[in-house]
């Protein structure tokens, strides 16, 4: 008999068992994290400027910052390890997952070489003061510069066995890794201290050091998850031909685009601080930003444990909606954002030792920035298939001349604290604003097609 129909159960709106275990857990772990790092940070920055100078300590935030321009270094492959390890039901013996591995390893090692080369040019043709501004200090700036991307782009290659470990839902084991960064970098400068090596030129090279010990890390737990699947994959490397990759631009191209103009518009507040002002306006930024930062990357750690919640609920065509959760993220954030507000005079005072003070537009500024940040994870997360991807470009290069004219007209109207205002607007327009508006669509369109009635044939 024919004609007859019947309704396919298709994906229904659910919670998967351990969303909010994962988030907290991973949130708990970057608080500690941080709080240790925050007070080894704490300590490691009042004596740059106590034992180095104002200078030193601003120089040190600017290079020390400068992979925050360059998220686009592993060009967009991040979003396509993530989802393959996060989308597959046995990572450690898909043979998917061992070629996207594959493919990532060999795009990073050759963006990674091309980022020395840059090193190596930019401080031959002697162009770093042109581009860092008047906060690189004469004499040993320029060469401190030159060796730290050279670090950053060595170590780039390694940065696998974060990405590997976030798609295995181990966001909590990648962030945890985090706490040997802020003692190597206390003992470095105290060695320099002890030693009264002339090093203020060169302190931010520690972090870069730091940050490759990290990785290294990172990359023995990952290797160990996930074996045999990265030891196979490092042999294969230099046999291109009877091991290929797989697909990767549908994903890192977007992914790409993105990380080439957020940096842009997101990080060069500093530069902008450095080209147009003088005095003490990029120590206060750089201070307001290292307070900040302690939970801009606490909701950060939070927020990124989402990608493979998504990524697998996708897979197992499943509905997960991230607007709850985007309520959630943003009253935490403003609730951290207020709480350190309170707090910021007497810890800025105790790090600068009284040198440095934070004037209201600045740290309001950050209060809004940090709620907005927060704010934007959970749908931002939601959006990691290639269409997801594919349409937040557009905003976010419309967010680049933007965010770049309001910081530059701010910065002349309230100084420090222009930037990240600007920041904050550039972010509600640019990025919450339109991908709460994909979501909600996308959510409607999903639900519509999973109740459509199907014909079925019965005999």
């Amino acid at each position: 008999m024919r004609g007859r129909t019947s309704r396919q159960r298709g994906p229904v709106d659910s919670q998967p068992r351990g969303l909010l275990s994962i988030v907290g857990s991973t949130a708990m772990i970057k608080v500690l994290v941080m709080g240790v790092s925050g007070l080894l940070g704490i300590m490691t920055s009042r004596l740059i400027i106590v034992e180095f100078g104002t200078d030193a300590y601003a120089q040190y935030g600017l290079l020390a910052t400068m992979p925050n321009l360059l998220p686009f270094a592993d060009l967009g492959i991040a979003a396509v390890v993530i989802n393959a390890v996060a989308g597959s039901k046995s990572p450690n013996t898909d043979d998917y997952v061992r070629r996207a591995i594959l493919t990532a390893l060999r795009i990073l090692m050759v963006s990674g070489l091309i980022f020395v080369a840059i090193s190596v040019a930019l401080y031959a043709l002697g162009w770093w003061p042109t581009i860092l501004g008047n906060g690189l200090m004469p004499g040993g700036g320029a060469l401190a510069a030159s060796v730290c991307l050279a670090i950053f782009g060595l170590a780039l290659p390694l940065s696998i066995g974060q990405r590997i470990l976030v798609g295995m839902q181990r966001t909590g084991t990648q962030v945890l890794s985090q706490i040997v960064v802020a003692p190597i970098i206390l003992l470095a400068v105290l060695i320099s201290i002890a030693m009264a090596a002339p090093a203020g030129s060169f302190l931010a090279i520690f972090s870069y050091i730091a940050s490759a010990v990290n990785s290294i890390v990172c990359l023995f737990i990952a290797a160990r998850l996930i074996s045999p699947q990265l030891k196979l994959a490092f042999r294969a490397i230099p046999r291109v031909k009877k091991f290929p990759g797989v697909k990767a631009s549908h994903l890192a191209l977007p992914m790409l685009f993105q990380m080439i103009a957020l940096p842009v518009a997101m990080q060069t507040d500093r530069l902008l601080l450095s080209h147009l002002t003088t005095g003490d306006q990029l120590a206060q930024y750089n201070l307001g930003s290292q307070l900040y930062g302690i939970v801009i990357q606490t909701i950060a750690a939070a927020g990124i444990a989402l990608w493979p919640i998504y990524a697998k609920a996708r897979s197992d065509s499943r509905i997960e909606s991230p607007l709850k959760p985007t309520l959630w993220f943003t009253a935490g954030g403003l609730a951290l954002g207020a709480a350190l507000a309170i707090l910021s005079p007497f810890v800025v005072d105790f790090i600068s030792g009284g040198k440095i003070q934070l004037d209201g537009w600045l740290i309001a500024g950050f209060v809004v920035f940090v709620g907005l940040q927060a704010a934007k994870y959970p749908v931002g997360m939601y959006m990691t298939d290639h269409v997801g991807l594919r349409f937040q470009t557009i905003p976010i290069f419309i967010m680049v001349p933007l965010n770049l004219g309001l910081s530059w007209w701010l910065i002349h109207l309230i100084g420090a604290g222009g930037p990240i205002i600007g920041s904050a607007i550039s972010v509600a327009v640019c990025q919450l604003g339109p991908n709460i508006w994909y979501v909600r669509r996308d959510l409607r369109k999903r639900r519509m097609e999973s109740s459509t009635p199907v014909m079925a044939e019965n005999p």
